[in-house]
């Protein structure tokens, strides 16, 4: 009787190896080491707990706080995921967050390959994916994860010196979506090449395209190419794009923000093909 009602130890010490390795997560050298991140927060957790794509290997949480993550460690005990209680102190060194959520949790990265988005699978619609080039703002990359989730995407592939999907800030910033669809690495300069072999129209917003994109039919199959927030496409990228199109704007902007560009183009796809 004694062993069913013994309370779980506390990690208290912030030289725990344990909460060594966690805070390592914070890193990108330590998150590449490891092959694993870290998210945070209730919503986040609870995404992860219900993707059956990468469930966390271990949930953290606060001592002090577990009346808030009750329903959350029931259902990751139920899972048979580890359940660790810890220090407030051991959160604020885990996390980056100014105020530490109540749990965070150790997730595997995704699994997807670029093959996941090469293969055009019967009965499914024409593929639709955003392929960016040296996105640097982690908040931009993560609001374009969710408008592609949003819409429905068929994937996101993110090109050379674009800001790591792991970022702590661009993970919170895709309020889960990051489980939703396929996100991969990849050369653009190589992959972008192989998707027009596959029959695949390359398409890329331009403040000089030719070709208003009301005008863009988007139903094939699409790929559409976004640039960094400064510079836009770089030239090489550029090159490899089959149809530069034109946003219209009414108004005295010049141009749009690259991750409201992107949503604009997917839920304009989205609407040529009756979504």
């Amino acid at each position: 009787m004694r062993e069913l009602n013994k309370q779980p130890e506390v990690i208290s010490s912030a030289q725990n190896p344990r909460v060594k390795q966690w805070a390592e997560l914070q890193s990108r050298k330590g998150r590449d080491k490891s092959g694993r991140f870290l998210i945070e927060g209730l919503h986040l957790v609870e995404e992860a707990l219900e993707s059956e794509l990468i469930p966390p290997e271990v949930v953290v949480y606060a001592e002090d706080r577990k009346s808030v993550c009750a329903s959350l460690l029931a259902k990751a005990k139920a899972a048979g995921i580890e359940c660790v209680a810890v220090a407030e102190s051991v959160l604020a060194k885990c996390t980056d967050t100014l105020t530490p959520q109540p749990v965070f949790a150790v997730v595997p990265k995704l699994p997807w390959r670029l093959s996941d988005l090469m293969q055009v699978k019967a009965g499914e619609p024409p593929a639709l994916v955003i392929a960016i080039d040296g996105m640097q703002d982690p908040g931009n990359l993560g609001t374009i994860i969710r408008s592609a989730d949003a819409v429905g995407a068929s994937g996101i592939v993110l090109g050379k010196g674009t800001v790591d999907l792991y970022n702590p800030k661009t993970v919170r910033s895709t309020m889960g979506s990051l489980f939703h669809l396929p996100i991969v690495a990849a050369d653009l300069t190589e992959c972008l090449p192989q998707a027009a072999e596959a029959g695949i129209q390359v398409v890329g917003t331009s403040l000089q395209g030719a070709v208003p994109m009301y005008e863009c039919d988007l139903r094939p199959a699409t790929w559409i190419v976004i640039g960094n927030e400064g510079q836009g496409v770089s030239e090489a990228v550029s090159e490899l794009v089959e149809r530069h199109v034109l946003i219209p704007m009414q108004g005295r902007a010049e141009s749009l923000n690259a991750a409201m560009a992107a949503t604009v183009m997917l839920f304009e796809a989205a609407r040529q093909r009756g979504i």
